[in-house]
């Protein structure tokens, strides 16, 4: 049982003061026609959460689509669906024909190529050669300068076409080089360990890369370790965390409850119908198999929970009186002889209390946690003010009031005026 504080005895005087008003201004020929029958609802022990709901979808932590980087017709296929494969593995094969046909023109070029710069040298040894005797003859004063010219003109145009020549050999054999690597892209490899859960070929299909690269074969790396991808509004986002834990079901496996962690929350926004929402990824542990990509998770993230703390269905917290069924709560007793109503509280209609200007309180509203219950003893419901805590949505935690495990409170009230007794701090 939770300790009273002062401020409940405050709010107990403030609603005695409001059952006197009422008691005041209203017949007593009325409030005795008027009987309600109350339903209540019990105060338990037991854990509160707060909770945000999300729906995401379960991925693999690491998807990789294998493609081709050459045309051709697939010539053979060694995997199928889920199968499992290591790295290296080899997962298909084009049919080479026409890249070892290129393969042997990029060779033959390359030859080509050699020999030319091989001729190329031959005569540049040659006119230099030429150049040489010529200008000896030249310092002797025996031929002409023309002539030199000549043959120096002779052996720079030879040089140049050593360099040329060498240069043709360098684009040779890059083009072999390309041809080469060409022929091993016809073998496709997996890129990694794990599991074949497309495969978008068949033996006989032709492949074509000209424009962008076709998706082969689309592998999920480990299915024991997955995650999700939520969609979690804007709302609430500012409260999901790194480490938070997650709750979650699968259509596949009703009335089953999952867990998983918060590992990430990205800054990337989503917005469909001008509605925007944030992924906050969930690793899941998926070792016996069962849960399987593209499945809808429909997720709780734990934002806050108080284990073995007093709890009240909301019901009772919403529960307001009107001014017919607050005099029946208290036990259909009328008001002392001679009392008055209390300063600032006005006939019914008027200002009333826990309206502004009006209260025994000096129209002072309470704080937003605190309420006043209405407990149930001996077929007479008390007033009993709390002060409340966390909520889940259907039960809310009371931190401090004189309210213990299985007490009876009033959630509804048939009878009565229809004109409600709003108190201070009313749910």
């Amino acid at each position: 049982m939770v300790k009273r504080r002062p401020w409940h005895l405050i709010l107990v005087a403030i609603v005695l003061a409001g059952i006197a008003a009422v008691a005041w201004w209203q017949p007593w020929s009325a409030r005795a026609a008027a009987k309600p029958a109350w339903t209540t609802v019990t105060a338990d022990r037991g854990t509160i959460s707060a909770q945000v709901t999300a729906s995401g979808t379960l991925k693999p932590r690491v998807l990789v689509e294998v493609s081709s980087q050459v045309s051709g017709r697939v010539a053979e296929v060694r995997v199928d669906y889920e199968d499992r494969v290591s790295k290296g593995q080899v997962l298909a094969r084009l049919d080479t024909s026409t890249l070892e046909a290129q393969l042997a023109q990029v060779n033959a070029n390359l030859a080509v190529a050699r020999a030319n710069l091989q001729e190329a040298k031959t005569t540049a040894e040659g006119a230099e050669k030429t150049w040489m005797r010529q200008k000896a003859l030249a310092d002797q004063q025996l031929i002409s300068v023309a002539e030199l010219e000549t043959a120096e003109t002779a052996l720079a145009s030879a040089r140049a076409r050593v360099t040329a020549q060498q240069a043709q050999v360098t684009q040779a054999r890059a083009s072999l080089e390309q041809s080469q690597a060409n022929l091993g892209y016809a073998t496709i490899y997996a890129p990694l360990d794990g599991v074949v859960i497309n495969r978008a070929i068949d033996v006989g299909q032709t492949v074509a890369a000209s424009l962008s690269a076709p998706t082969l074969f689309t592998i999920a790396g480990d299915l024991g370790h997955m995650q999700i991808d939520t969609s979690v509004a804007e709302s609430d986002i500012g409260r999901i965390e790194s480490g938070m834990k997650v709750t979650f079901t699968v259509d596949a496996f009703p009335g089953k409850q999952l867990s998983g962690v918060v590992r990430q929350v990205r800054n990337q926004a989503t917005t469909v119908s001008n509605v925007v929402t944030y992924d906050a990824v969930i690793d899941v542990e998926n070792a016996d198999g069962k849960l399987r990509p593209g499945m809808t998770a429909n997720c709780t993230f734990v934002i806050s929970e108080i284990k073995d703390a007093v709890r009240v269905p909301n019901a009772a917290l919403r529960f307001q009186p009107n001014m017919d069924q607050l005099q029946t709560l208290m036990g259909g007793k009328g008001p002392p002889a001679g009392m008055k109503p209390p300063a600032g509280m006005g006939p019914p209609g008027g200002g009333g209390m826990g309206a502004p200007g009006g209260g025994a309180a000096g129209g002072r509203a309470m704080p937003a946690d605190r309420k006043v219950l209405w407990r149930v003893k001996d077929g007479v419901a008390q007033p009993v003010p709390v002060k409340i805590g966390l909520s889940d949505g259907s039960r809310t935690e009371i931190v401090e009031g004189d309210l213990a495990t299985g007490d009876e409170l009033v959630s509804e009230m048939r009878g009565g005026g229809k004109k409600a007794v709003k108190l201070p701090g009313a749910f």
